[in-house]
């Protein structure tokens, strides 16, 4: 055996001190968080991501692909060595289309991809058995324990459109004011026909997105709305929802920027959306309609850097969402695009790190400075070069590869162990330390199961230390994202000494609060 005494007789004093120097630096450094259990914030309803546009023919692959693809998603189960075998959504966003696909080149979409089946025939009748691929995804969730579902429009069906297309001309909404009882009951028999034919509710319909843009491009199915068409359409929808006895709740506005919630930015008709909505006495507001769920729902594209400006946006946000009683905020649709103040360019994918710690930064914004009670990624399956996909595919609607984005994981880091019902509270890193400022810290409680996110922006491992008060931790297990590991299960620790966080990674921490 080499003990110390024998070391010392063979190293000289001098080189012994450079060792020692050289160990103590090479140990990663400690940073205390405190967590104060009885300061809360928000409560978690979900974590989702939407089935457009892929998944209309991903969903009719072979059944073997699709199945792991749905895995991916969905699963909770867990692999042999305790790692996820998916992120376990907890919502799934179905795209109710407007029927561009079936006018094919005709429908002024050039690209397929982004064009859309509708249940709505040209003549008024309804098949049940459209939108087959999408259908699939829906039943694949539901199957693996999903229990929350939202059928979104981007445009009317084009049966109900002015100029017969699912997309506007110059900017102006492409449905009349005498058409909205006509898509109103459009909408409760296709909420009762996928209720029919899955035994699935929607339990959210969201009529309008992204209202403020053009849309008038025919790059995809789109509609713009004012803010007082908008609320002409959810008091038709309201009524149908009503008489037909639809559970569907209406959530609104998916707003193009999280700006257009709290300010006019340069359109005072599509502005001012939570006021103009939820404060009584306006003349738009629809917030005590039966069927109207108290959510705002923005969009946080082209606001997620530098972030100190994302940061003061979503403060202005959350303060305008308190002034109203009762109102939540979702964040209903991201993926990175633009140039993100030089930080990350939407352009070309990828499958690593680099933006999978920067959708792990945006999530963490949304929930700590928003107080978004919900997070929903755009499409879940992309056939493009571009940062808009969890799980890539090849653009072949029969067969192909697959190939997953550690953005998937990231996103698991969240949605997989921040369950609907989860209530954000308070955690902050106690002292100064070099480290701190590339350390982004939440944590959660759901009953007695405790949840901590750590992203790891520095090269360096960072030992993280939780000081829980008068509670104590117990069987805690550590789950890492990062540039060699899928949400990988680590070896077990103890939470209430230090748990060793990996350099550049996303890294999850559970609990039960004793």
């Amino acid at each position: 055996m080499i003990t110390i005494s024998t070391i010392k007789k063979v190293i000289p004093a001098s080189a012994l001190l450079l060792l020692c120097v050289i160990s103590a630096k090479s140990q990663p450094a400690t940073v205390s968080v405190n967590i104060d259990l009885s300061k809360t914030y928000q409560r978690i309803d979900n974590f989702g991501a939407s089935d457009a546009w892929s998944c209309q023919f991903i969903g009719k692959w072979p059944g073997e692909k699709k199945e792991k693809i749905a895995d991916l998603f969905f699963s909770r189960d867990t692999l042999a060595d305790g790692s996820p075998k998916g992120i376990a959504l907890s919502l799934w966003r179905f795209n109710i289309g407007a029927g561009s696909s079936a006018r094919a080149d005709q429908s002024g979409i050039k690209d397929e991809w982004r064009r859309a089946e509708s249940f709505l025939n040209s003549d008024g009748t309804y098949n049940w058995q459209s939108q087959a691929g999408q259908m699939w995804f829906l039943s694949a969730a539901k199957k693996r324990g999903v229990d929350q579902f939202l059928g979104f429009v981007n445009s009317p069906p084009v049966n109900l459109t002015i100029n017969g297309k699912a997309y506007a001309d110059s900017g102006r909404s492409n449905i009349a004011a005498d058409k909205y009882s006509a898509f109103a009951d459009y909408l409760s028999t296709v909420e009762k026909g996928i209720k029919k034919l899955s035994g699935i509710t929607l339990a959210y319909i969201s009529p309008v997105n992204e209202p403020q843009w053009a849309w008038s491009d025919g790059g995809q199915e789109g509609c713009p709305y004012t803010n007082s068409e908008i609320a002409g359409l959810v008091r038709s929808i309201d009524a149908s929802f009503s008489k037909k006895s639809v559970p569907s709740k209406v959530v609104i506005a998916e707003a193009g920027s999280l700006a257009y919630l709290f300010s006019a930015v340069g359109k005072s008709a599509k502005g001012n959306q939570i006021n103009d909505f939820f404060k009584q006495g306006s003349t738009n507001y629809i917030g005590d309609l039966k069927s109207v769920k108290k959510t705002i729902l923005g969009h946080s594209y082209f606001t997620t850097s530098p972030i100190s400006s994302a940061i003061k946006t979503r403060q202005l946000l959350a303060q305008n969402v308190n002034d109203i009683n009762e109102l939540s905020f979702w964040q209903s649709e991201y993926c990175i695009l633009g140039d993100n103040a030089g930080e990350i360019n939407g352009n070309k994918r990828d499958l690593g790190i680099d933006a999978a710690l920067y959708l792990a930064k945006v999530i963490h914004t949304d929930l700590t400075a928003a107080n978004a009670s919900a997070w929903q990624w755009w499409t879940a399956i992309s056939a493009y070069d571009y940062k808009d996909g969890l799980i890539y595919v090849d653009k072949n609607k029969t067969d192909g590869n697959y190939y997953v984005s550690k953005m998937l994981w990231a996103m698991g880091n969240y949605s997989r162990f921040i369950r609907p019902g989860a209530i954000r509270v308070d955690a902050n890193i106690m002292e100064e330390s070099p480290l701190k400022s590339s350390l982004l810290i939440s944590a959660f409680k759901n009953g007695k199961n405790f949840t901590v996110v750590v992203i790891n922006n520095n090269t360096e491992n960072v030992n993280i230390r939780l000081n829980m008060g008068n509670s104590k931790l117990t069987n805690t297990k550590v789950f890492t994202t990062s540039a060699s590991a899928d949400l990988h299960a680590e070896a077990p620790a103890d939470a209430n000494s230090a748990v060793s966080v990996m350099g550049r990674s996303i890294t999850t921490i559970t609990a039960l609060i004793k």
